[in-house]
């Protein structure tokens, strides 16, 4: 039995206009004026985007988390999303010209949580999967954190504006599947030393659920607090569908949460991460 939640209060739907539209390595880089939609939004959170047109046979909104937010500029509040063009959807916006004008719900879902005192964190994103991390690195550092981040993915072009993150954290480990740049192997791998090597009290992660499972086990073992955005199929973005549900623990029972709304942000270490297990447990 899931509790009932509600739709994050701050979310509104808007028509949002593109305001630039680049194409940065595999992804896209896409800015939408979206006026008071913009001071709600905290990095973590997702929007809904209506896409494919109104003549579309793409009834189903898809789901894209925020890479930045600011509540000033010559055009208002604004929003920036990190897209990479795979399905009919992404294809889709990514091919939306400056003028047009999106339907959007946001801000959704929940946010990272913030240490109420300093502390050493680490920040780990895989793929496009790490954009919200950028202004997550923005907020510990201005708390007064060390923020230490790792990028990751199968090869060099896939890692989502490495100088960036180098201009915005105290250190920054890259690492690829092929070795084509940084430490050659996978995200996961280089997680342990760096724990050590910084004294890391809390982990931040975006990307593919086997690696947020991976670091969520580094985690448990270091007795580190772990937040991870957990990457599920949202069909409606507010609750309804319920295509997006996550196995986390609960009193000694399974319980089944919705990630758009208990999510996307959760603690990994509630997070049921074998998916067996909990099949094994329903149907015994």
């Amino acid at each position: 039995m899931i509790t009932p939640q509600k739709i994050n209060r701050s979310a509104i739907q808007i028509q949002a206009e593109v305001l630039s539209n680049k194409k940065v390595g595999p992804y896209h880089h896409i800015v939408f004026a979206v006026d008071k939609m913009a001071a709600a939004c905290k990095p973590g959170n997702f929007v809904a985007i209506s896409v494919g047109g109104e003549q579309s046979a793409l009834v189903l909104r898809r789901a894209f988390a925020i890479y930045r937010a600011s509540d000033k500029g010559p055009m208002g509040g604004s929003i920036e999303l990190v897209v990479a063009p795979h399905g009919q959807g992404s294809k889709w916006l990514c091919a939306q010209n400056v003028g047009e004008f999106i339907d959007m719900v946001g801000p959704l879902g929940t946010s990272f949580g913030v240490p109420t005192t300093n502390a050493n964190t680490l920040l780990i994103g895989g793929g496009y999967g790490s954009a919200p991390l950028f202004a997550l690195a923005e907020v510990l550092k201005n708390r007064g954190c060390r923020v230490d981040m790792v990028l990751g993915a199968s090869t060099a072009g896939k890692i989502y504006a490495p100088l960036e993150g180098k201009r915005s954290v105290s250190s920054l480990t890259l690492t690829t599947d092929d070795g084509s740049t940084g430490i050659h192997g996978q995200i996961s791998e280089a997680i342990p030393r760096l724990i050590r090597e910084n004294a890391t009290e809390v982990i931040y992660s975006c990307g593919p659920m086997g690696m947020l499972s991976a670091i969520s086990k580094i985690a448990m073992e270091f007795d580190i607090p772990h937040q991870c955005a957990v990457e599920e199929s949202m069909a409606c973005g507010i609750g309804v569908c319920m295509t997006c549900v996550v196995p986390v623990k609960n009193d000694g029972e399974i319980k089944m949460v919705r990630s758009c709304i208990d999510g996307p942000v959760m603690d990994g270490s509630e997070i049921i991460w074998d998916r067996k297990s909990v099949l094994d447990a329903l149907h015994p």
